[in-house]
C-alpha cells in the first residue's frame, strides 16, 4: 500500500474535497474576476499572491489570460467576438467544452495585449507561473496522493482538476447566457441561475454582474446571496481588502 499521511471516514475526504474547490472558486471570483479583471476591489499582497499561487497549484490558469478573455467577453458579449457565448458555441459543448473554447481562445495574443493590462509580470509569473504552467497542478497531485494516497488522493485531484472546467468555464460562460431569471435588462442574454448559491462564489448571479461590471457585490435583490462577497467582507474587516465600488439599491423599475 502506498505510504500517506490521513485515513479518513467518507465524509472526511468529501469535506476536504469542498473546502479546496471552494477555495479555488473563492480565488477566481475575488483574485480573477473582481479584482484583475473589473478592478473592483484592491487585495492586500498577502492575499493577492496566495490567490494567484492556489490557482496556479490547482488550475494551472494564467492571470493575464482569463482576464484577457473576460475583458472581451464583455466587450463583446454574446455577438461576433465574444470568446464564450452559447449562442454562438451552442448550449452542451459550452457545457462540457467550455474549457476547450477558453483555451482556443487564450491562444489569441492580440487579445490578449489589448485586454490583458495591468496583469502581474513579475519575476514568479515570468519564471514560473506562465512558462510552468501544468507543473503547478502536477504538485497538486502529488500533494494529494502523499496525503490520502493514490487511489482517494486522485479521484480528489479529478474532482478539482474538473471543477472549474465545468462550474465556470461551463456552468457560468453556458448556461448562465441561456436559461435563468432577470433582474436587468442589459444588451446580451446573461441570466441570474440562483439566488441561493452557495458553491460558485456568487458567479451564478451573471446577470446583476452585467449591469453593473465594476461591482463587487453581485447580489442584488434582498434574498440573492453572494458568497463572494461575504468572503470580501471579511477580508476587508480584517485589513485585508478594499472595496473600491458596490453597485447601488436595486430598484424594480430597472427590469
Amino acid at each position: 500500500m502506498f505510504p500517506h499521511l490521513f485515513d479518513l471516514p467518507w465524509w472526511g475526504y468529501v469535506l476536504y474535497g469542498f473546502v479546496v474547490t471552494q477555495i479555488t472558486i473563492a480565488c477566481v471570483t475575488i483574485y480573477l474576476h473582481r479584482a484583475m479583471s473589473h478592478e473592483s476591489v484592491t487585495l492586500h499582497p498577502i492575499v493577492s499572491h496566495f490567490m494567484r499561487f492556489w490557482l496556479w497549484l490547482t488550475t494551472g490558469m494564467n492571470t493575464k489570460e482569463w482576464v484577457a478573455t473576460h475583458r472581451k467577453h464583455h466587450a463583446y458579449a454574446d455577438r461576433d467576438g465574444d470568446p464564450h457565448s452559447p449562442l454562438k458555441e451552442g448550449i452542451w459543448r459550452m457545457l462540457f467544452l467550455g474549457a476547450v473554447v477558453y483555451t482556443k481562445a487564450t491562444r489569441d495574443e492580440e487579445m490578449l495585449e489589448k485586454y490583458g493590462k495591468n496583469c502581474p509580470n513579475d519575476w514568479i509569473e515570468r519564471h514560473l507561473y506562465k512558462p510552468f504552467k501544468n507543473l503547478g497542478i502536477v504538485l497538486m497531485l502529488g500533494i494529494n496522493i502523499g496525503l490520502f494516497g493514490i487511489a482517494i488522493g486522485t479521484v480528489l485531484w479529478l474532482v478539482q482538476m474538473a471543477w472549474i472546467p465545468f462550474w465556470a468555464a461551463g456552468v457560468i460562460n453556458g448556461a448562465a447566457h441561456f436559461v435563468g431569471y432577470i433582474n436587468y435588462k442589459v444588451k446580451d442574454n446573461s441570466r441570474n441561475l440562483v439566488p441561493w448559491g452557495l458553491f460558485i462564489g456568487g458567479e451564478e448571479l451573471h446577470n446583476n454582474h452585467h449591469r453593473y461590471l465594476s461591482s463587487a457585490r453581485f447580489s442584488a435583490r434582498p434574498w440573492e446571496i453572494d458568497i463572494g462577497w461575504v468572503y470580501i467582507r471579511i477580508l476587508s474587516a480584517l485589513g485585508l481588502a478594499k472595496v473600491r465600488m458596490v453597485a447601488p439599491k436595486y430598484e424594480a423599475a430597472e427590469t
